[in-house]
This record gives structure tokens, C-alpha cells and sequence, in this order.
């Protein structure tokens, strides 16, 4: 009979498995996993006591990769499988994400975000307008919540782009940007700042301008893959920055912008908006959200 791994290695995996549900799915209560007979039954407990089965790991000897087996529902067995990159054995991150957009993205509860101000927070071409547009286009924001400062600087300087590039220009669009979520707050409706926000300075003056008016602040975070969110910036076709710049952001957003950074600057919720790695549309995204 296969033998299981040594204890440490056990710990270990039920380690990495949890720390990358957190990320991907933050209403899954636990990963629990148990082993039998060289395999590790992975599955997701959720809140009310439900537990819903996920996959089996085969142990190979080596702590990096797993050989994996997909939970089938309809007669309580698994079916070998392939991950998502191809191979039939790899991470257990890899063959947790297979199971998990499988049996645990139609289970995500709607999200209430609470009227006040709602920061987006994400390197360009991660999926933020398309989010907005969603929300929108399903009404279920009103078009006016929305503060973009794109939008602003194509208000104030559309005839005049290299104009709209000076130190000058980027004073007056933010003056501007801060002077309509004033106006939001101060009526006690909810305003949408989308601009990229990956810098602690940037979210710090949007979050004193909330509590001016004690409102509660609600960041939604965009952070796909660097390969995705580069394949997404070359579908979009901008070219007013390069994939170099692209990359820093993101790694900008990866050092200053983890959610525990933004509980501490004094969001009350931060919330992962799901993407392309999730196999997740923007309309799909905005589904789990509602809004006061």
C-alpha cells in the first residue's frame, strides 16, 4: 500500500493550500485535507457546516508536485485530470485552482458594499473600466458614482494630450477628481474612484477626503497574474505605456497594496474582484457585488 507523506510535508501542503484559498476564494471558511493511502482528499468547508469535495492529490515523493484527480459529483468518485497548464501532475495550487473554479466560483455570496467611498485599486489594464462598465451597463451603480480620472483628463485636456502630461495637468485632474467625491460624500451617496491607486500616498488622500464625512472606505482589488494582465494590456492596444511599465505597477501593487496594507491605511472591507484567472467576465465580476 503507497505510503503517505512524512507529517511535516502534510502540514506543509494543508499550509499552502489554505494561504492560496484566502486569496482566491475569501469566503471559504478552511481547506481541509486528509490522507489515505498515498493520497490527500482535498476539500472546502464553507460557512453553515457545508463541506464540498474538491480533488485528490497523489503523493509522488516530491513536495512540488502532485499528481491529480478530479472530484466528480455524480457518483461521488474521482477521474484523473490535467491541470490547467496541461500536465497531469504539477502544484497543488495548480490543481486546487482546477477544482476550485469548478465547485467554488458559482457559491461566492454577493458582496454588500456600503454607500460611501469605494476605491479600485490595480495596475492599468487589469480590468478596472471593464468592471465599471459592468456595473453600469447591469445598473448597478448609477453612472455619476463613478469619478475616473481618465475621464477627467480627457474632459479637461482631449485636444491637448501632451498638455495633459505636465505636473500642472495632473494638479488640476485631481483637484477636480477630489472636488466631485466631495460632493458625493457630502450628500451621502456613494462615490467610485477609478484611477490605478497602487500607492499608499494615492489611497491616502482618498481615504482622508472619507473620513471628512465619516464615511466608510470599500477597496476593491484587481491583481491578475503578470502574464494575464500583460496579455490583457497588449488585447487593449494602449500605447501610452510600455509592457515596463506594466510590470511595475504591477509589482508596485504586489509590495504596497496586500489587503492587510489596506485594512491598516483604514478601508472597513477589502475585497478581490475576480478575472481572467478565475475564467471570470466582468459582468460575471460584477455580479457578486451590490451596492448601496
Amino acid at each position: 500500500m503507497p505510503k503517505n507523506p512524512p507529517e511535516s510535508m502534510q502540514h506543509h501542503l494543508r499550509q499552502r493550500l489554505n494561504r492560496h484559498a484566502r486569496e482566491r476564494w475569501p469566503y471559504v471558511d478552511a481547506i481541509v485535507v486528509h490522507f489515505r493511502a498515498g493520497f490527500a482528499y482535498v476539500a472546502a468547508e464553507l460557512p453553515g457546516e457545508q463541506t464540498v469535495p474538491l480533488l485528490r492529490l497523489r503523493f509522488s515523493g516530491v513536495l512540488h508536485t502532485w499528481g491529480f484527480a478530479l472530484y466528480l459529483a455524480g457518483d461521488d468518485s474521482y477521474r484523473d485530470d490535467i491541470l490547467p497548464s496541461g500536465p497531469p501532475a504539477g502544484s497543488p495550487e495548480e490543481a486546487l485552482d482546477r477544482a476550485g473554479d469548478l465547485y467554488l466560483g458559482a457559491l461566492a455570496p454577493t458582496i454588500r458594499v456600503p454607500a460611501g467611498l469605494v476605491v479600485l485599486v490595480g495596475p492599468p489594464a487589469s480590468g478596472k473600466t471593464s468592471f465599471v462598465r459592468a456595473l453600469i451597463a447591469r445598473r448597478q451603480i448609477d453612472a455619476r458614482a463613478v469619478v475616473s480620472s481618465d475621464e477627467i483628463r480627457a474632459e479637461l485636456f482631449g485636444t491637448s494630450p501632451t498638455e495633459a502630461e505636465t505636473d500642472a495637468a495632473d494638479a488640476r485632474i485631481f483637484e477636480e477628481r477630489d472636488r466631485r467625491i466631495v460632493a458625493r460624500l457630502a450628500a451621502g451617496r456613494i462615490a467610485l474612484a477609478e484611477s490605478t491607486n497602487v500607492t499608499p500616498q494615492a489611497r491616502a488622500r482618498l481615504i482622508a477626503i472619507a473620513r471628512r464625512f465619516n464615511a466608510p472606505v470599500t477597496i476593491l482589488r484587481f491583481n491578475p497574474d503578470v502574464p494575464d494582465l500583460l496579455q490583457q494590456y497588449t488585447e487593449r492596444g494602449r500605447t501610452d505605456l510600455t509592457t515596463e511599465d506594466v510590470r511595475a505597477y504591477a509589482a508596485r501593487m504586489t509590495r504596497d497594496a496586500g489587503a492587510d496594507q489596506l485594512r491598516s491605511e483604514g478601508a472597513i472591507t477589502v475585497h478581490d474582484v475576480p478575472g481572467r484567472r478565475q475564467a471570470t467576465t466582468p459582468a460575471e465580476a460584477a455580479a457578486h457585488f451590490s451596492f448601496a
